[in-house]
């Protein structure tokens, strides 16, 4: 019989799946109105997500991941854009992390390097290149490693982050921004105002990971859902708290979006007496992040991997090495990350690239979860004999509030990622929307040479 896990570790593996430290700058440029989208995205977004990949984790848990439930939903073609989006979304999302661990590093030499774009590209370069060499070891090595520096990088960071900005404000420090009733709720008619809501959603992406482990827990019916909303009440207050902690003690415009974290505790650090820390801090944020980093990385591949297998890649892509790892396409990540590090160059400010990054990569995978909502539905109706496997609470009007919610939270993210935030120099209005939009013809229209390939590659047999 297998060993089935606590109630209190479950809620620790959907912590560990979605809290990062990361993102917290990106939303703190947004001062006041971060409590309103914050609980806005938690309910079309954050919890939606994790009922929904639970249900369908549970109905299908032999294979997982949603390449298997589109496919079982709408056939091998939707599948195919399903893991396509969840794939090239990464590719464009790792350069952003990347700068955040580059940005964070230069507070240990200098920290006006976090603002130079050719030691960012430099070291942008290296840690990725020596990540990809690192996972041809294989996935139980990248794992190990991974567990570790998450917890030392990102947990104890985030709580101390939050304990220092607590400290801060009782003491009657001075603060760059005041929350009321009357900013709680922000110009909803303004586009300004919404532009917040990528940056805060960036911050909830990969709940869905967390319903693999539906199977693994006594009375999931009961346990599950419980479990969830506990993990999400955890993110949701840890990033609220970080970001309103960033916010307080940073004016808006001396945020930086790669190295806004280590602003602040240069700050809190300067003020309480505690400089000495500001290396051991930094190393243990770079660690943490080099550890998801390790993560992501190896994932993807696997996802791109099946594309190959069923014949929408050529042979090529799948080869392994002893180890088991489809060596090929983690070169081809690392060749397309790179040329998405250099375009940097050509930007018009740090903080701008880092947003389109962000955005761009956010609307990608925001396609995918609609995606994932729609074959959810189908499936509920369509696989209806599953002995004892979690549903969504509140049978059919539940089902349908949780997809819609989520979509409409998905649809709200696309539109709003076509227009730039005010307070990040990003060019003209007219120079982000063209990037946007020849940035989603770029990363989208290979799946047309893809379906060309396997159309072409099955005709001949």
């Amino acid at each position: 019989m297998t060993k089935k896990i606590s109630f209190i570790s479950l809620v620790v593996l959907i912590i560990a799946s979605i809290d990062s430290i990361r993102n917290l700058s990106a939303a703190a440029l947004f001062g006041s109105s971060l409590p309103f989208f914050f609980i806005f995205a938690a309910i079309v977004f954050l919890i939606p997500t994790a009922f929904a990949a639970a249900e369908l984790s549970a109905a299908f848990p032999e294979k997982g991941g949603v390449y298997h439930w589109v496919d079982k939903a709408f056939g091998q073609k939707w599948a195919m854009v399903a893991i396509w989006l969840q794939w090239i979304n990464t590719m464009v999302w790792f350069p952003s992390m990347l700068l955040f661990i580059a940005g964070t590093l230069a507070y240990l030499v200098h920290p006006d390097l976090a603002q130079d774009k050719a030691y960012l590209v430099s070291i942008t370069l290296i840690i990725f290149w020596g990540l990809t060499l690192l996972n041809l070891k294989g996935l139980h090595v990248s794992a190990l490693i991974n567990n570790i520096f998450a917890t030392i990088g990102t947990i104890l960071p985030l709580l101390l982050l939050i304990g220092l900005g607590a400290i801060w404000v009782f003491k009657g420090e001075p603060l760059q921004i005041h929350l009321s009733s009357s900013n709680f709720i922000p110009p909803l008619t303004s586009t300004t105002s919404w532009v917040s809501l990528i940056a805060i959603m960036a911050s909830f992406l990969g709940m869905e990971l967390s319903g693999v482990h539906v199977n693994d827990i006594r009375n999931p019916q009961r346990n599950f859902p419980r479990a969830v909303l506990l993990a999400s009440l955890f993110i949701f207050l840890s990033m609220l708290l970080g970001s309103l902690s960033i916010a307080f003690v940073v004016p808006e415009k001396e945020i930086s979006l790669i190295a806004g974290v280590m602003q602040l505790f240069s700050s809190f650090f300067s003020a309480f007496g505690l400089t000495p820390l500001t290396p051991i801090l930094t190393l243990s944020i770079v660690i943490g992040s080099v550890g998801m980093m390790i993560n992501w990385l190896i994932s993807p591949a696997k996802g791109l991997l099946h594309a190959a297998e069923f014949g929408f890649l050529p042979a090529f892509f799948s080869r392994k090495n002893r180890a088991g790892v489809a060596y090929n396409i983690l070169f081809a990540q690392a060749i397309i990350v790179s040329l998405f590090s250099l375009i940097f160059l050509l930007q018009p400010s740090v903080n701008g690239f880092y947003w389109f990054l962000t955005a761009l990569s956010t609307e990608l995978y925001m396609i995918m979860y609609i995606l994932m909502f729609c074959a959810c539905i189908r499936l509920h109706y369509s696989h209806t004999k599953r002995a004892n496997a979690f549903r969504i609470p509140g049978k059919q009007m539940g089902l349908w509030t949780v997809s819609l919610l989520g979509m409409i939270g998905c649809l709200t993210t696309i539109t709003v990622s076509f227009f730039p935030p005010d307070n990040v120099n990003i060019g003209t209005p007219l120079r982000y929307l063209t990037m946007i939009s020849i940035g989603n013809v770029l990363t989208i229209s290979p799946l047309f040479l893809l379906f060309l390939y396997q159309a072409k590659t099955r005709s001949r047999r």
